[in-house]
């Protein structure tokens, strides 16, 4: 993101009223007709034994569930708008949930971690004749810091005719139906990095104006109108040609490789998880002709969490075959929550946070078929873990080309709300893992940060082979933000800054190479391919420091690279290349873009 002031003033916080949204929970099976295709996603849990945790049960007092019929609904989005709305930093969780039906004259504004959502299968069983907003009223009209919040499963009919969604990182619009454009930056137009889009069905024009950076994936739009530095797209239907640099257009027919992030939604008055197929090829939204095609578990299949719990109790709600529903607030973990089963489904809503305590690792799952991690964040602690999120044991081996882990929303923070440290924050040793959508950052501003106060020298490492990530942010981290050591990896977008507080030369010199990549694929990798890859540097604490380049790779027939760019903010830092010994350097204060369209 742009750089911008560290204040970040929180409101005072009204009351949000509990409303409970479930009763028990022993859901029936749907008619696999309305499902499309159903297949086994989880043995069922044994018969409950003495002692064995429940299944199912009420979201509890920040999942708030509207139906059309619920009286003062637009007053109680503003009051949850209204504590969060600067909330940056704080620990109010929201989710938003509406019923299938029609709701007329809302505008739901988003603040931080609020979560909306449609309870149907398709966005359009839920229509909102209003808007579904993020501006950046609250920081002068910078969209840049409008993080964590997200959209999902909703038809809208904008009043205007168009939309507003002027996010930054951590944001994503699925699996939407908007009858009218979509407008990506803030009133205004200042300033917005974001963003991620996917699943979703656009009638209208999109248009990023000010916005920085956007990625779009398996979706349909209308038109796009515009591209500032780095627009791409994979599997969308009506989306610009292939252009890059002028337009800044990288543009894939389809994505390899994709399946949507499970969702909650209602089968009568009974709660369910959907979890949608995967597809190979992709192209389009999922829902477009007919109902979507996947599986969908009963909610008395899940250990509803509420924060306080203990990880003790979370993995034995997991070794007792149940998946995980992590209700909004925050979870402090003395163990790593450990996901051993094949097909386990950790759905968090609200943005749910898991904070290690200890040093601990946060999440670890085993070398198995088919988990699904999606829709929470992870805080590092103060004590520093040596990891925060492990996909698969160091060595993992097995085949999942059939049925991957997918880890969708997922995001990991490192200081900002607090002193938090952790060497590296994603470790992918499993093979086939899609990693799809995630901000992983070392935070550049709030509480806690400093060069050695948050530090954290590594964001994503990959060691697995066969490897695909679809949507990358990652930012900020004292020596590599992206390092690849599986054969086979791909990725399709990255948004990556250098950290800005680097104090001088010396503190980033990787050996003989002037300031470490911010993705390096290794030394030893014969195969790989990336689209569509941009770095930023604004070093403000030292201006004179020279980043050589901004991704490293052998320079092997295999390893590909298309579409590469790197920026100097203002002039903040320079950059010698882009790839290796390749591209033209960065000038001055300009702040305008070096590209390289191939490589090799």
């Amino acid at each position: 993101m742009t750089p911008a002031s560290k204040e970040s003033p929180t409101p005072e916080r009204p009351t949000v009223g509990r409303r409970t949204v479930l009763g028990a929970a022993a859901a029936v099976a749907s008619d696999p007709a309305l499902l499309g295709t159903a297949r086994t996603a989880h043995a069922a849990p044994p018969h409950r034994t003495p002692g064995a945790l429940p299944g199912g049960g009420d979201l509890g007092p920040n999942v708030l569930v509207f139906d059309p019929a619920t009286p003062g609904i637009q007053a109680k989005l503003d009051e949850v708008f209204k504590q969060q709305e600067k909330a940056q930093f704080d620990t109010g969780r929201y989710a938003l949930l509406f019923k299938p039906g029609t709701y007329h004259g809302l505008n739901a504004q988003l603040g931080f971690y609020t979560s909306i959502a449609g309870l149907g299968l398709s966005p359009d069983d839920t229509t909102i004749n209003g808007d579904v907003t993020v501006d950046a009223g609250w920081f002068n009209g910078n969209a840049t810091q409008n993080f964590w919040r997200s959209a999902e499963n909703l038809a809208l009919v904008p009043v205007s005719g168009t939309n507003r969604w002027a996010v930054a990182q951590a944001a994503p619009f699925r699996r939407m139906h908007v009858r009218g454009g979509l407008n990506l930056a803030p009133a205004g137009d200042g300033w917005a990095s974001g963003g991620y889009l996917a699943d979703s069905r656009i009638d209208g024009t999109v248009e990023p104006r000010s916005q920085q950076q956007w990625y779009a994936r398996d979706s349909a739009v209308g038109g796009w109108s515009n591209g500032v530095w780095n627009m791409v797209f994979s599997g969308v239907q009506g989306a610009p040609g292939q252009t890059f640099p002028n337009p800044p257009y990288t543009v894939l027919d389809t994505t390899p490789l994709s399946r949507e992030k499970p969702f909650l939604h209602l089968d009568g008055a009974d709660y369910r998880v959907f979890l949608p197929e995967l597809r190979t090829d992709a192209r389009g939204v999922t829902w477009g002709n007919g109902t979507p095609r996947g599986t969908s578990l009963p909610l008395s299949q899940f250990y509803v969490a509420r924060p306080g719990v203990s990880a003790g109790t979370l993995n034995q709600a997991l070794a007792q075959g149940l998946h995980l529903l992590l209700t909004p607030g925050i979870y402090h973990l003395d163990q790593p929550i450990q996901v051993t089963a094949p097909n386990t489904v950790v759905l968090g809503l609200g943005y749910a946070t898991l904070i290690p305590d200890n040093g601990v690792t946060a999440v670890r799952t085993a070398d198995v078929d088919g988990i699904r991690l999606a829709g929470f964040l992870i805080d590092a602690g103060p004590v520093n873990s040596a990891t925060l999120l492990e996909i698969g044991p160091a060595g993992a081996a097995a085949d999942h080309s059939g049925n991957p882990t997918t880890v969708q929303d997922v995001f990991l923070r490192i200081g900002g709300a607090g002193p938090g440290k952790a060497t590296t924050s994603i470790v992918v040793n499993s093979r086939h893992t899609i990693i799809d959508h995630t901000w992983v950052w070392r935070a550049d501003h709030g509480d806690g940060v400093g060069w050695d106060t948050n530090r954290a020298d590594y964001g994503i490492r990959v060691n697995g082979d066969d490897v695909l990530a679809t949507g990358l942010f990652v930012e900020h981290f004292n020596k590599y933000d992206v390092q690849w050591y599986g054969q086979r990896g791909r990725t399709v977008f990255l948004q990556n800054e250098k950290a800005y507080d680097a104090p001088d030369q010396a503190a980033v010199q990787d050996g003989d190479v002037k300031g470490y990549a911010a993705y390096k694929v290794a030394d030893s990798v014969t195969s790989h391919e990336a689209w569509g890859l941009g770095s930023y540097c604004y070093y403000n604490v030292d201006p004179s420091i020279v980043q050589h380049h901004g991704f490293a790779a052998p320079n092997v027939p295999g390893v590909k690279f298309h579409d590469l760019l790197v920026v100097s903010l203002g002039g903040k830092g320079q950059f010698e290349r882009v790839i290796n010994d390749t591209g033209a350097p960065t000038s001055g204060s300009s702040t305008v873009p070096s590209t390289v369209v191939a490589y090799p």
